[in-house]
């Protein structure tokens, strides 16, 4: 079934990008939201490929967690089950319809879907592929729905704790919040992005631009891209020449701090940062500079504006590293590596619901093996207590 739908997703291409070009001609063109919104032949077959990836993994549901008989003779069980009805609200990126569906397809649950206007032309055509594939597969259409994209609908969403087993909001921190603090579904968060890279003093500066630059300028609408860049002062003189012609090609807008200021003099789009340049998801050509005395200062301002999502840190010193990772607190934590990575097919997962960055039940890539949950099964023969 999830092949079905990933060979309609080809066969349909036209009338998909059709349908999202009619969603991108209702924005701003300069609007850096497009990026998330578009689709095109190249994002469409990568989408197909993630669904048929998904369809070659192991289905979590069923297997024996835990397996022993009691003292008392009953045989205790404890297995994976579907979580059951799955109701995701989401912004703009409409390849998180299909991502969702197969996720959930592939382990027996059943989703609601909650797009947002922005995606809502293309969104009615891909779920209608879905949905055809269900029914070829003797499905009911509705195991995938795709409810209207009206505001007023997430406050039904919210009270559905009857219909709705678990409530996933993916896309800005302000809808995450907004679905935290109404929902009466229990929520699991999938958080935004505000994403560091620390430049120690021992790093290898030609390596630490490579990875910059990956990170801010490879995809910068995504969660996963670098925000702030934290330079180490004993090296920021040499590191931030070697930086700025590379995101200068860019066109990249630097919000920097007084000492990287300094160094970046005669940059063509720099500017003085101000407080709220730092903890600032930025999802475009835009970044931060903060300059630090040492690793003491770098993890004290992640800690201060950190979103807990994806932390890096470019450095040859092995213990430098090792403190960076048992200290940062965040889903995923990084050494000489672009934060790029935090992405559920990167990790061998098929794809993601979304990267949650809260504690409970998922953390990082929430992917298949997350979409259960644990049912305990008791074989006796007449015992009482």
């Amino acid at each position: 079934m999830l092949h079905a739908i990933a060979n309609g997703i080809i066969a349909n291409e036209a009338a998909i990008l059709t349908a999202n070009q009619k969603d991108l001609a209702t924005k701003a063109i300069n609007d850096p939201k497009n990026d998330r919104l578009m689709l095109n032949s190249e994002r469409l077959k990568n989408i197909a490929k993630a669904i048929k990836k998904i369809a070659g993994l192991p289905d979590p549901t069923g297997a024996i967690l835990l397996e022993k008989t009691l003292p008392n003779g009953i045989l205790l069980k404890k297995i994976a089950v579907p979580l059951g009805v799955v109701g995701a609200i989401y912004e703009s990126r409409p390849n998180v319809t299909y991502d969702i569906a197969a996720l959930c397809l592939r382990s027996r649950n059943a989703c609601v879907l909650k797009g947002s206007s922005d995606a809502q032309h293309t969104n009615k055509v891909s779920i209608g592929i879905i949905q055809k594939a269900l029914k070829e597969f003797g499905l009911d259409a509705n195991t995938v729905c795709l409810l209207p994209p009206q505001r007023e609908i997430v406050q039904e969403m919210f009270t559905a704790t009857k219909y709705i087993d678990v409530l996933i909001p993916r896309g800005s921190e302000g809808l995450i919040n907004f679905v935290r603090q109404n929902s009466l579904v229990p929520v699991i968060e999938t958080g935004a992005g505000v994403c560091h890279v620390y430049v120690e003093q021992s790093a290898d500066l030609q390596k630490a631009v490579d990875i910059v630059v990956n990170a801010k300028v490879s995809r910068p609408s995504v969660c996963n891209a670098v925000d702030a860049i934290i330079v180490d002062q004993k090296i920021a003189a040499d590191f931030l020449p070697l930086l700025a012609p590379r995101l200068a090609k860019h066109e990249v807008e630097i919000f920097a701090d007084a000492p990287s200021y300094k160094n970046l003099k005669g940059y063509p789009h720099l500017f003085k940062a101000k407080a709220a340049d730092f903890g600032r998801e930025f999802i475009s050509l835009k970044c931060a500079i903060k300059t630090v005395k040492n690793i003491d200062e770098a993890l004290s301002h992640i800690s201060k504006y950190s979103t807990k999502h994806s932390e890096a840190i470019v450095s040859k010193d092995k213990k430098a590293q090792q403190r960076f990772v048992t200290e940062v607190d965040a889903a995923a934590v990084y050494t000489n590596a672009s934060t790029r990575f935090t992405d559920g097919e990167e990790f061998g997962l098929g794809a993601e619901i979304g990267i949650s960055t809260q504690k409970l039940h998922a953390r990082g890539p929430f992917a298949l093996e997350k979409l259960v949950t644990e049912k305990w099964i008791l074989e006796g023969n007449g015992q009482v207590r």
